[in-house]
């Protein structure tokens, strides 16, 4: 398995189009947010089959980590912790970012609490879907 930065956003679109639209039931206009072209985007491949994603976007000196996903055949496998791993070291790359922050479904905070990001806030529903925020530092 590798993780890579990548421009090949549509493959990245499609593997979210499979977990996020048809999987859980996210609408194509709250997946779609018109955010990909300026965002930094990691490919995780399994004999160079497109299996996970992750988007990060860089607003002053927090980089925000979303649209993870991994397909359900590689869930399981430790490559969802090792996407947040490789985010975390790109964001580290970037001049001025001091910290990493996420919108968690609400049932992975548990996931992200093991990888040093702690929860705010209250709950809220991102795509009908109850979410909180998660900080941590780099």
């Amino acid at each position: 398995m590798r993780i890579e930065k990548t421009r090949d956003i549509a493959t990245c679109q499609r593997l979210r189009r499979l977990v996020f639209i048809e999987e859980q039931g996210v609408s194509e206009a709250d997946e779609l947010d018109g955010l990909d072209e300026g965002a930094i985007h990691l490919l995780a491949l399994q004999d160079d089959r497109p299996v996970g994603t992750a988007r990060l976007l860089i607003k002053g000196a927090a980089g925000k980590i979303g649209r993870v996903c991994v397909l359900p055949e590689a869930r399981g496998t430790g490559l969802g912790a090792a996407l947040i791993r490789a985010a975390l070291d790109v964001l580290r790359s970037q001049p001025g970012v001091t910290e990493a922050c996420l919108g968690s479904q609400s049932h992975a905070t548990g996931f992200y609490q093991k990888l040093g990001f702690a929860v705010e806030g209250d709950e809220f529903l991102d795509a009908g879907i109850p979410h909180r925020h998660m900080r941590r530092a780099l």
